[in-house]
């Protein structure tokens, strides 16, 4: 194993032997001048002492120079870490390698047509509906708003992963909808015309808005608390909350047998999002630690209690009547028990004291049970819904 402590040897400067050995340059061709043209002076250029003297060495990058934010080391150089968890995440994530088409929808397809009840259709789309422009938000602001302001490489790496896997969640929820044969235009549309769908979206437009400036300046403490918190929101509240308890109602349906392709998607994807919610939260705290960073415990009780009132109105739409095992109470209820449980990673007051686990059965349901060997169990050989003709 290497040992990260040794610093690195520089490079020597080349030697007179190396210059020597080298093959000779090829001179350009002279152009052949006419009779009529006088031949035209040239004064010699003049090298300046930049142009021959050798390249200056920098020194070793030293793992505790690093910083998360605000550093000074080599962006490119990637060792020695600093941050070796961060390198973990990267490797864990290439573990939950996958793509949509490698399941089966073909028993969705005839669930969602002959099966799944008026409610439960509507639930099922509104849930797509809002996943869909979720992850593209989720995209932005990792790829856009955070990855950039991280200054060591080692976070970036996994980050960019991240962005990756996001682009592979968007196209999933398109398949989805793609192969169940429905308006994919009017199934977009719905975040920017459904008023609980809306509201959930411009929270996180917001935040990321206020993060996403040319002009910003984490030296400048007041708007590093505000990065902070933004992240804070994104890994805790959007993906570690909104995104886990976002799934639930499409598994409640896998429970009973119904949409069990998608199911399987989402299920890869919570893989995905835990990850996030996680490496997220801790590179927050590691920023806090770091940078001496003071959050008002007042804002971060401001942020919960928003995000519940937006999660209610949702929940109310797309529950308005319960479906067999799952109703608008038990979403409402699972969030705030979800959402003391990251307040808890991030060492911060729990928000919803009292909350209970109202989904015991979710934990279970959302994990896979076992390594899908995608070689053995690939779909080669089927329609999506958008080929089928239902006539």
């Amino acid at each position: 194993m290497l040992n990260w402590d040794e610093p690195l040897s520089l490079l020597a400067p080349r030697t007179v032997e190396a210059i020597i050995d080298a093959p000779p340059s090829v001179a350009e061709p002279v152009p052949v001048e006419s009779e009529q043209e006088a031949p035209v002076a040239r004064e010699p250029v003049e090298q300046t002492p930049a142009e021959t003297a050798p390249p200056v060495s920098a020194k070793p990058v030293r793992a505790e120079d690093k910083r998360v934010v605000n550093g000074h080391t080599d962006i490119n150089q990637l060792a020695p870490f600093k941050y070796p968890w961060a390198w973990e995440y990267f490797l864990n994530a290439n573990k939950n390698h996958w793509t949509p088409l490698d399941i089966n929808m073909t028993q969705d397809v005839h669930d969602y047509q002959h099966k799944l009840t008026l409610e439960e259709r509507h639930v099922y789309e509104n849930v797509l509906s809002y996943l869909t422009t979720s992850d593209i938000l989720a995209m932005r602001n990792i790829g856009l708003a955070v990855m950039e302001k991280m200054s060591a490489p080692e976070l970036q790496i996994y980050q960019a992963r991240q962005v990756y896997e996001e682009a592979v969640h968007t196209w999933t929820y398109q398949h989805c909808i793609e192969s169940l044969g429905l308006d994919q235009g009017e199934i977009y549309n719905r975040y920017r015309v459904v008023p609980e769908i809306h509201q959930k979206i411009q929270m996180c437009n917001q935040r990321l808005a206020s993060v996403l400036r040319a002009d910003i300046d984490l030296n400048d403490r007041d708007e590093l608390e505000n990065f902070v918190l933004a992240y804070i929101f994104f890994a805790g509240v959007f993906e570690g909350v909104w995104f886990y308890n976002g799934f639930s109602p499409i598994f409640a349906l896998q429970r009973r047998g119904l949409m069990k392709g998608t199911a399987e998607q989402l299920q890869y994807i919570m893989r995905d999002e835990v990850l996030h919610a996680s490496f997220g939260i801790r590179v927050c705290k590691q920023i806090v630690k770091e940078e001496n960073v003071k959050l008002d415990p007042k804002k971060i009780q401001q942020m919960w209690d928003e995000a519940e009132a937006a999660e209610m109105q949702y929940a109310k739409f797309v529950l308005p009547d319960p479906i067999l095992g799952y109703s608008a109470e038990d979403h409402i209820a699972q969030f705030r028990f979800i959402a003391n449980r990251r307040a808890n990673n991030l060492n911060h007051a729990i928000p919803f004291p009292g909350a209970e686990n109202a989904l015991p059965w979710l934990d279970e349901q959302a994990n896979l049970k076992k390594e899908k060997n995608f070689f053995e169990t690939r779909v080669t050989e089927y329609q999506t819904g958008g080929a089928l003709n239902w006539d």
